[in-house]
């Protein structure tokens, strides 16, 4: 009976993947009522970690709906079983990590696709090896390139991405797309300095570590655009605007008040105003980081002072700049500015995100000007929030109207201390994976048969980070989730059920 499991879910899969936002109730409807692992056999998983596979029987075990304890079993490990390539270069670890379905490695996206494994480092040494080999890799990423969001796995690469060949941007062997992000220099950070936390391990902070870190605080600071624009520039000829820079390639304009200006936001998607709010508060935290690391691990007190000295500066800015005053919301954070008194009022789903703000440690959760804000894009003035009968969250213009992320619903859960809140996001999050067993891109927010990218790792990661977060902080939001809790029993969103906040004083 297993092997026909087995065989059957491989099919099943298989339409998944094929057919995408296509894919029938029907189609699925052995897998979802059986609950047969999605995950590959043992002997075809590209890492096994006995200390993740020991936290999941543990969590599983306290789960008592059989469904979340399939998701979680199935989308922790993701990653690891998926996406991860683990070698040496220069006798040290080396290792690749692709974001599921794209054949590339975004910095953002690796880093935050591996945070969920860091509470595990002390009991596994191989999984420590594997992260380390990240690290090292970010670490020659960055130096290549710090204006790329994505590499190949062969850095030595002449050709990047399919859609990037015809950039008209200055690329670099191994880049596989040149958008510049500011958070795509802030992630790799957070991850080595989580790595530095958990093991004690100063290993891979080598001196080229070091010139990658102060890459990072020249080019935080040359994006500041005080004197010029600056050396980076993109265009693409795209179907759509978000994918090209305005203003021959330097994006929209914007006064430089100190700021960090961002060509492209998390989702890939060009800033409309450049100064992205959510992404120079991560920059803050990062550059605190920096300055903690290079003055304990390498004892660069130059540099360090430097680090501090652009952090203080730019939080600065935003405690002055990064507030408004909004007709219906009253004061809260813009999600992007220009400096000449205009804002953007909305959020997006990717993180760093307005709602992802704790999350970062960009805030704390009971800040009030981070509550205002977080009613404000929990709610229809917002205008890429969707109110669906299956479902309620935040989507973005990467992939347009009524299609709602559920990564924006798991780090709605991760952002809240309401019980309450928490338990409506994981009935909105087990009754949209469309049977896969698997989180997504995005979902319609009507029918989450429509969904996009049927592998995306990052989503799936995070999926299980917020089973461990729950299960340690708020086991009872978990021992209130039932088998009970079917499907379809989630109450069309204009029920008392529901936590929207679109009714705002």
């Amino acid at each position: 009976m297993h092997s026909e499991l087995l065989s059957r879910r491989t099919v099943l899969r298989t339409l998944a993947l094929a057919a995408g936002a296509s894919c029938t109730p029907s189609a699925f409807s052995f897998a979802a009522s059986a609950f047969a692992s999605q995950r590959p056999a043992p002997s075809a998983r590209k890492f096994r970690s006995k200390a993740v596979d020991a936290a999941i029987d543990a969590t599983t075990a306290k789960l008592r709906d059989p469904e979340l304890a399939w998701l979680f079993a199935n989308c922790l490990p993701n990653t690891l079983d998926t996406t991860v390539s683990f070698g040496s270069f220069e006798g040290k670890p080396d290792t690749v990590v692709v974001t599921g379905d794209i054949p590339a490695m975004w910095l953002r996206d690796s880093s935050a696709q591996l945070w969920p494994y860091m509470q595990f480092l002390a009991q596994d040494a191989d999984l420590a090896r594997l992260i380390e080999g990240v690290i090292r890799r970010q670490t020659r990423c960055i130096l290549a390139d710090p204006y790329a969001n994505a590499f190949m796995p062969d850095l030595n690469a002449r050709v990047p991405l399919e859609w990037s060949v015809h950039d008209q941007t200055k690329m670099h062997p191994g880049v596989g797309e040149r958008k510049w992000e500011v958070d795509s220099l802030c992630y790799p950070v957070r991850l080595a300095h989580r790595y530095w936390k958990e093991t004690h391990d100063a290993s891979p902070f080598d001196a080229r570590w070091v010139e990658a870190m102060q890459a990072i605080i020249d080019t935080f600071k040359t994006q500041q655009r005080k004197t010029s624009r600056g050396p980076y520039s993109f265009q693409r000829s795209a179907a759509t605007p978000n994918d090209t820079l305005s203003e021959d390639g330097f994006g929209n304009p914007a006064r430089p008040i100190g700021l960090i200006f961002s060509g492209f936001r998390p989702s890939d998607d060009a800033c409309a105003y450049p100064l992205n709010i959510p992404g120079n508060f991560f920059a803050v935290r990062t550059l605190l980081r920096i300055e903690e690391m290079l003055t304990e691990i390498a004892r660069d007190t130059t540099a360090a002072r430097n680090a501090r000295q652009l952090a203080d500066e730019i939080s600065a800015v935003l405690q002055a700049h990064a507030r408004f005053h909004h007709p219906t919301a009253g004061e809260i954070y813009a999600y992007e500015i220009d400096g000449f008194g205009n804002a953007i009022f909305m959020d997006d789903a990717n993180a760093p995100s307005l709602l992802a703000m704790p999350y970062l440690e960009s805030c704390t959760i009971d800040d009030p000007a981070y509550q205002a804000t977080r009613k404000f894009v929990l709610s229809d003035a917002n205008p890429y929030f969707f109110l669906g009968s299956a479902a309620e969250g935040i989507g973005g213009p990467h992939i347009g109207q009524d299609m709602i992320w559920p990564m924006s619903i798991i780090l709605r859960a991760l952002t809240t201390h309401d019980e309450r809140e928490q338990l409506q996001c994981l009935r909105w999050l087990k009754s949209t994976h469309a049977g896969t067993g698997f989180m997504h891109e995005s979902f319609n927010k009507d029918d989450p048969k429509k969904f996009t990218r049927a592998w995306f790792a990052w989503a799936n990661t995070l999926f299980g980070e917020l089973i461990l977060t729950l299960a340690k902080n708020s086991p009872g939001t978990l021992a209130n989730l039932t088998q009970k809790e079917k499907a379809g029993a989630i109450a069309p969103a204009s029920s008392d059920q529901q936590l929207s906040t679109s009714s705002l004083p």
